[in-house]
């Protein structure tokens, strides 16, 4: 009987799988179809029949997929190094996909006029040219990728994986090197004593308003060497979280704030004590070259959907040093949105760290700065880890 009943309203239930299809696009919301979902999925638990390949199987597979699992789209996005080229990417479980080329040859196989010049104007190669595509850019890389792992996983995929590297499309974990995943931010911005123990540990007052400076000076990514020049006596670690502006931002409600954020990644604000408390202004002790480390991923804003409820780690080594939780900001990202944005432009690609918890080497007894030969590792839920070796400066 409820097998009677569902056939007869199959192509209702087709439309729902396709509602499913563009959920994983990211054309519609998940929340617009949920309840639709669920009706098809306990139908389907309840008629579901033994033949392995029936329609009504692969429905019920796709609505699993959609309520309970995990998103079918990578939203891990990084900017990754082969064969001395810098291009953007997307980190997945089985291995890299080059969105630039992916979405390139998505678009010949469907046999679209100028697929070459659509490709480079939606997803560029670069991070930076990504994300001023804002949201046109990211549905088409998550089309991309969607489209390379499908290919990846069709029955005759043993031709099709060598097809996929041997175009450029596809690459093994190994084969790459991670950099930076906003390699020339238009602006880098921090925050100073958001944490109130931080703050305590510092024995300075808790800011009534958020306290911003700049960072300049060459960034790097997870595995990259953080290098202390010889005239840094007191270099210091700061793990934090950032988040990467997604789309122009210019007196933003802080309601607003979060429609402005593309993603967020593990940012290490290293800090030369020594520079940084000679004068007022913090800028030259937070700006030696390589003391911005971010990375592994950007992960994006689909992924965390509340940036304030993320446990952060930092390890010296082995040894815990910083263990706190993104709930413990004094601002939240969109207090530092609204606030920052009254004032400045925010440009899509603008990294904003957001302050470090309190166990910085600074404030340890006895005091304890970073060597050459350290690890220096911040964890942050959700977002991955970022490791540096620590080295001294090679003479020019």
């Amino acid at each position: 009987m409820l097998r009677d009943q569902f056939e007869r309203n199959q192509v209702e239930a087709t439309a729902i799988a396709e509602s499913a299809h563009e959920i994983t696009l990211g054309r519609i919301s998940r929340a617009a179809v949920t309840q639709e979902l669920q009706d098809l999925h306990s139908l389907l638990v309840l008629v579901r029949p033994k033949r392995p390949h029936s329609w009504l199987t692969c429905l019920a597979i796709i609505a699993e997929l959609i309520l309970f699992q995990t998103p079918l789209h990578a939203t891990k996005l990084i900017t990754y190094y082969f064969r001395g080229e810098s291009r953007l990417g997307a980190w997945t479980e089985g291995g890299v996909i080059d969105l630039h080329r992916a979405y390139r040859e998505m678009l010949r196989e469907r046999g679209v006029a100028r697929a070459a010049d659509l490709a480079l104007a939606l997803v560029p190669p670069g991070m930076l040219e990504f994300l001023r595509g804002e949201e046109e850019s990211m549905k088409a890389a998550r089309e991309a990728i969607n489209w390379a792992k499908a290919r990846r996983a069709k029955p005759e995929s043993a031709s099709n994986i060598n097809t996929l590297k041997d175009t450029g499309i596809w690459f093994e974990h190994s084969e790459i090197r991670l950099g930076p995943p906003v390699p020339n931010p238009p602006h880098l911005l921090a925050v100073g004593f958001n944490y109130r123990a931080h703050s305590t540990e510092i024995n300075v007052e808790i800011p009534k308003h958020p306290n911003i400076f700049t960072k300049e000076g060459k960034v790097v990514g997870s595995g990259q060497i953080i290098e202390i020049p010889d005239a840094v006596v007191q270099p210091d670690y700061e793990g934090e979280l950032a988040f990467v502006i997604g789309k122009r931002a210019r007196s933003v409600a802080r309601e607003h704030a979060y429609d402005y954020v593309a993603g967020y990644m593990v940012f290490n604000d290293l800090t030369s004590r020594d520079f940084q408390f000679r004068v007022s202004q913090y800028t030259l002790g937070k700006s030696v070259d390589t003391f911005s480390a971010m990375g592994p991923f950007l992960v994006l804003k689909d992924e965390i959907p509340n940036p304030h409820n993320l446990r952060l780690t930092t390890r010296l080594g082995t040894e815990v040093v910083q263990d706190s939780n993104t709930s413990n900001m004094v601002f939240t990202v969109a207090d530092l949105i609204a606030y920052i944005s009254q004032i400045m432009t925010l440009e899509p690609g603008t990294v904003i760290t957001t302050g470090t918890p309190a166990g910085v080497g600074y404030a340890r007894k006895p005091p304890r700065f970073l060597k050459p030969g350290d690890t220096i590792s911040v964890d942050i839920e959700g977002l991955g880890s970022l490791e540096n070796k620590v080295a001294q400066r090679s003479a020019d």
